[in-house]
């Protein structure tokens, strides 16, 4: 590994834990776009990428600075944890049998409908 792509890396990680941290946006909006266009990955590739960095505790010094403030509902983040890891399942399988052009495409339209919604409403 080169030390360019060691820092595109570093970079990567320190982007997507800032943002995570501070607004709850890592994994989908800055390191899958960032390994895609930065590294050469395909869709496919980045986002198991993503996935295999998310399974480490994720955030885990972000979620304590959470519970310390009382912004943390363990209840609601444990029934999403399940709910997620079965959503997990069941979209990397349907991801794997689509072609690359057409999760590229869900993924954008999914990231262009969240940003308009999100200014439109606030």
């Amino acid at each position: 590994m080169s030390l360019q792509v060691l820092g595109i890396l570093l970079l990567i990680g320190l982007a997507a834990g800032v943002f995570g941290g501070m607004v709850g946006l890592g994994g989908g909006v800055i390191m899958i776009p960032a390994m895609v266009y930065f590294l050469g990955m395909s869709q496919i590739e980045a986002q198991g990428t993503s996935l295999a960095v998310m399974l480490p505790p994720v955030g885990l010094f972000a979620v304590l600075n959470y519970y310390k403030s009382g912004q943390l509902n363990f209840k609601y983040a444990l029934i999403i944890a399940i709910a997620f890891t079965l959503g997990g399942y069941f979209g990397s399988k349907i991801a794997l049998n689509l072609p690359v052009s057409t999760v590229k495409k869900i993924f954008g339209f999914a990231l262009i409908a969240i940003a308009v919604r999100m200014i439109i409403k606030s």
